[in-house]
Formats: structure tokens, sequence, C-alpha cells
């Protein structure tokens, strides 16, 4: 018991012949955070960012501030087209993309309107091309000269059925 204090004591000095020596910066207030409401550029959404990601977000978009949901449309815009357009012609189609979206069936409340965004979203999305990646992990071993009753693995029909309509 006593070697255990000893050994607290020692650290305790250690500690405070240590913080002696350092620069200590004041404290700092967490509710010191200035932040502020934001309005998406392209489909509205309202966010609360600080004023440097405002900024940071605006110096990458061509002046406009998107939201996240948004930047992934954009970038989703330029990888579908095959990197055939700028990101500002991506942008552009986008904001075009919500406005006609926003105009053909105002929703009723905010939340309701980001669930369409991200199911027009998703539904654009399958409706890219993509690698296949639905091919068997082993390859199917054919028979010489008779047909193999084992066939390969095939996708009938897509896992988002809820989705399509």
């Amino acid at each position: 018991m006593q070697s255990a204090l000893g050994v607290n004591r020692l650290n305790l000095e250690v500690t405070m012949i240590l913080m002696e020596d350092a620069v200590v910066p004041p404290p700092v207030e967490i509710n010191s955070v200035v932040s502020q409401i934001v309005k998406c550029d392209c489909c509205e959404l309202a966010e609360e960012c600080t004023p440097e990601y405002i900024k940071r977000t605006r110096d990458q978009n061509q002046g406009k501030w998107i939201c996240g949901l948004c930047g992934e449309a954009v970038r989703d815009e330029v990888f579908r087209s095959g990197r055939m357009i700028s990101d500002a012609e991506a942008l552009n189609r986008h904001m075009n993309f919500c406005k006609k979206f926003r105009s053909s069936c105002p929703p009723t409340n905010t939340s309701e309107h980001l669930i369409s965004a991200v199911k027009q979203l998703l539904r654009r999305s399958l409706d890219s091309p993509k690698a296949s990646r639905s091919t068997p992990s082993s390859p199917v071993k054919k028979t010489v000269g008779k047909s193999s009753p084992r066939q390969s693995l095939v996708r009938r029909e897509s896992c988002f059925s809820t989705l399509a309509g």
C-alpha cells in the first residue's frame, strides 16, 4: 500500500514539473463554435454548418452550396457520363433535375422531400450501367458431349422490386 502511494506521489510531482514547462492553451468553450443554417442550392435541404465548411463547399462547387446527398449525385452524374462532362456541367444537370423534380410534385413537408430525393437517386443509380457483379464465384464445368444439368447463377429479377413502382 505504501509503495503504491509513493508511485502516485511521484507521478503527480513529474506531472506538475512537466506542466510548469509546457505552454497550455487557454480553455476553449465547446459552445463557442459558430454555426449557420444554410440551404442547399439544389434540393433546398437546410443544414447547420460552420462558416469554414460552407466556404470550402462553395469553393468546390462554383460558389453554390450543395448538401452531401446532392454532392454524391453530382459525382454520380460525372461517373455515369463516362467522365465526358465537367463537374460544372454535372452540377448544372443535377440542379436542373432537382428544379424539375420539385416543380413536378411539391412535398407537403421537408422529410417527404428528402425521402423522395433519396428514392429518385436510388432509381437513377440502379439504372446506370455498372460492371457485372452477379457472376458465379466458380465456373460451371461442362462435360464433353453432354449438356450439364447445372446452370450458372442468373439474376431473374431485381432485389429492389418495391422501388420499381
